[in-house]
C-alpha cells in the first residue's frame, strides 16, 4: 500500500509538467491491449495523458534510436533492450522488468481442446490437425514469436506436421477465417482474436515465451514523468491486472 501511495504521489507531483505534452509509450502488439488499459487508468489517476503506439520490434528499435516519431517509454524483450541501451537509445538505469508472455495453442471457437500438457501430446495434436498455421517469420513483420514458433516446427519432435505460414496478418486471424485447424500465437493475441479459443500455453520445457522490459527513451521530453509511469505499471499491485491480459509478472 505504501509503495502504491508513493507512486501516485510522485505521479501527481509530476503531472503539472507532463500534462501539457503527455506521454507516448511505444510497444509491440503483444502487450498493446494491456498497455492501453493501464494508460487510461494512469490518466484517470494522475491527469497525465498517455498515448500508446504499437509497432513491430525492429521498427521500434529504429524509431527510438532516431527519436522520430517521439516516444517517452519503450517496451522490448531484454536482448533488444540491451542493444538499444548500448546504442544510447534509453536513459541509463531506467530499465525495469515488466513480465512474460507465453506462446500458446489456439483452436477455432467451439472446436475440441486437445491435451498439450507434454511435448509428446502437443506433437500428437499437431499431427492430427489437417493444417496448423502461424505467422510467417522474417520480413516484413520480423515477428519474434513467429521466429520462435518456426524454430519449434523445425525440431525433430514436430517432423511431419502439416504447417502453413501466413504472410499477411497473424496465425490466429487465419485460424478464425477457417484457414487452419490449429494456430500458435502469444496468449494476449489469442485472447484478443474473435472466433478462436485459447487451449493453453505450450509445455514449459519448450521455453516458448517472450520476456519484456520497459525503459525511458533517451529522447523523452520529461524523463521523470516517463519513469513515474513505468513505476506505476510495474508496481506489485498491477500484477493481477496484467494477468488478465495474458502477461505474468
Amino acid at each position: 500500500m505504501r509503495t502504491a501511495c508513493a507512486v501516485l504521489l510522485l505521479s501527481a507531483a509530476l503531472a503539472a509538467s507532463a500534462q501539457a505534452a503527455g506521454l507516448v509509450v511505444v510497444c509491440p502488439p503483444l502487450v498493446r491491449d494491456g498497455m492501453m488499459d493501464f494508460a487510461a487508468a494512469y490518466t484517470k489517476d494522475t491527469g497525465v495523458a498517455v498515448s500508446v503506439r504499437a509497432d513491430v520490434m525492429g521498427k521500434i528499435m529504429d524509431d527510438i534510436k532516431t527519436g522520430e516519431p517521439a516516444a517517452d517509454v519503450v517496451l522490448l524483450p531484454p536482448d533488444l533492450m540491451a542493444a538499444l541501451d548500448k546504442d544510447g537509445g534509453t536513459r541509463a538505469g531506467s530499465r525495469r522488468l515488466l513480465g512474460r508472455v507465453e506462446i500458446a495453442l489456439a483452436v477455432r471457437a467451439g472446436a475440441p481442446h486437445p491435451d498439450i500438457s507434454s511435448i509428446e501430446k502437443l506433437r500428437a495434436a499437431l499431427l492430427a490437425a489437417r493444417t496448423f498455421v502461424y505467422t510467417r517469420p522474417g520480413p516484413p513483420r520480423n515477428s519474434m514469436e513467429a521466429g520462435i514458433i518456426d524454430g519449434l516446427m523445425h525440431r525433430p519432435d514436430f517432423a511431419g506436421v502439416h504447417s502453413m505460414t501466413i504472410a499477411d496478418g497473424s496465425g490466429v486471424s487465419a485460424l478464425a477465417k477457417g484457414d487452419g485447424d490449429l494456430a500458435m500465437q502469444v496468449v494476449p493475441e489469442v485472447n484478443a482474436q474473435k472466433g478462436v479459443e485459447l487451449v493453453g500455453p505450450l509445455p514449459a520445457e519448450l521455453g516458448a515465451h517472450i520476456d519484456t522490459e520497459m525503459a525511458v527513451s533517451a529522447h523523452a521530453g520529461d524523463p521523470a514523468a516517463a519513469d513515474a509511469f513505468i513505476r506505476y505499471i510495474t508496481r506489485p499491485e498491477a500484477a493481477a491486472e496484467w494477468k488478465k491480459f495474458g502477461l505474468d509478472r
